[in-house]
């Protein structure tokens, strides 16, 4: 009879730290033991943003689980100039016997940021598909009571080629600018808050695509690839076509959110959506165009411009790099405003086209100087020289 040896196997031990232990480490605490919330409960927008793109300043012991060719990890910081205080200490060294142990909660003040709007995947996808039910609810509602037959022949020449060339802008900046900067952002906060900006921009962008294809098929003589030539050619676009473009190339992703948000739309976008398309509209015998134009304002408006204020108030007010931040945006000002002013007014010619004309240029554009300033006065920055050009 032949007997089989038992075999030397590492034998098991219980730690009670075990899945499906009864009693686990911590399991008494009634608060989170990675970060510490904004308010003194957390909430559900925390609960699915905060250290979701773990930190390994933090508690990664392993380092970034990812890297570029080059061998850097992760999300530099040096993706922007700007600073929050801790980016400048050292990542802890990590390895066998560090228990993972870094700093403590937050281990930099760019994780101190939150959107104000608490956006998420859910919170994006329940918001979009609100604005474009009511939008296809509006303009189902035009096709129906023959609303297109009351425009003036000059109008839709007009919504033909200018509001189609602003489609260009939704899709480059969207596509181009926020959406590079969200992969660029050190934090989970900040990247929802900036690729629910490109959505923003994005929808924005399909809508009056969309909107372009029902008027071609509503409106006699309505020329849906107009805007293609105007964007491509006419002297009139060709200052904000080229600053447009001169936005999707900027490296820093910190330098192409202010530009766009803080410069650009207060200056431009603003000045085209609010100041010329909805005020002309109506007296043109519009009543549908400035419900298309008028979400994609309250996006910049009330939403994107919020998370925006919030983000950089934070480095503004930085405990460490605050006047480091400050000189960098003034020198961004001054660098963009002047180029944002030359293209709006290469847009003023616009303003004559219509049969029924939008209050004047020079008004509009004193109210978006106006909230221009106000802005800044959130942020804690100067009105640049610039401005007065």
């Amino acid at each position: 009879m032949t007997t089989t040896p038992e075999r030397s196997v590492p034998k098991p031990v219980f730690t009670d730290a075990e899945a499906g232990a009864k009693n686990f480490p911590d399991a008494t605490l009634r608060r989170f033991t990675y970060f510490t919330p904004a308010k003194r409960k957390q909430n559900h927008y925390e609960d699915v943003t905060v250290e979701v793109q773990p930190d390994p300043r933090h508690y990664l012991s392993q380092g970034w689980l990812y890297g570029f060719s080059n061998g850097v990890g992760g999300y530099p910081l040096e993706w922007t100039k700007l600073k929050a205080w801790g980016s400048d200490r050292p990542v802890p060294a990590h390895g066998p016997g560090t228990g993972g142990k870094g700093y403590d909660w937050p281990a930099l003040g760019w994780h101190e940021f939150r959107d104000p709007n608490e956006e998420w995947e859910m919170t994006l996808y329940r918001y979009n598909a609100n604005v474009v039910r009511q939008l296809n609810q509006n303009i189902e509602a035009a096709r129906q009571c023959k609303a297109f037959e009351q425009w003036n022949p000059n109008w839709v020449s007009f919504v033909a080629r200018h509001l189609g060339a602003w489609m260009h802008v939704d899709h480059g900046l969207g596509l181009y600018l926020f959406a590079n900067a969200n992969r660029r952002a050190p934090t989970n906060m900040h990247n929802n808050a900036i690729s629910v900006n490109s959505m923003h921009r994005i929808r924005a962008a399909q809508d009056i695509a969309l909107y372009n294809l029902t008027l071609t098929e509503e409106i006699e003589g309505f020329d849906g690839s107009a805007h293609l030539s105007t964007w491509d050619s006419d002297p009139v676009w060709q200052g904000v076509r080229r600053v447009a473009e001169e936005l999707t190339g900027i490296d820093d992703w910190c330098e192409a959110i202010f530009a766009a948000n803080v410069v650009f739309e207060p200056l431009i976008g603003e000045m085209f959506r609010s100041n010329l398309v909805q005020q002309a509209a109506p007296g043109n015998g519009d009543f549908v165009t400035p419900t298309l134009v008028g979400a994609a304002e309250y996006d910049f408006a009330e939403r994107d411009l919020r998370y925006t204020r919030a983000m950089f108030r934070l480095l503004t007010d930085d405990r460490e790099f605050a006047e480091h931040n400050k000189n960098l945006l003034q020198r961004w000002l001054a660098d963009w405003v002047p180029r944002c002013l030359a293209a709006v007014r290469t847009l003023q010619p616009l303003w004559s086209q219509p049969d029924a004309k939008p209050p004047r240029f020079e008004d509009g554009l004193d109210r978006a100087k106006s909230r221009f300033e106000g802005i800044l006065s959130d942020l804690g920055l100067h009105t640049p020289k610039e401005l007065a050009q």
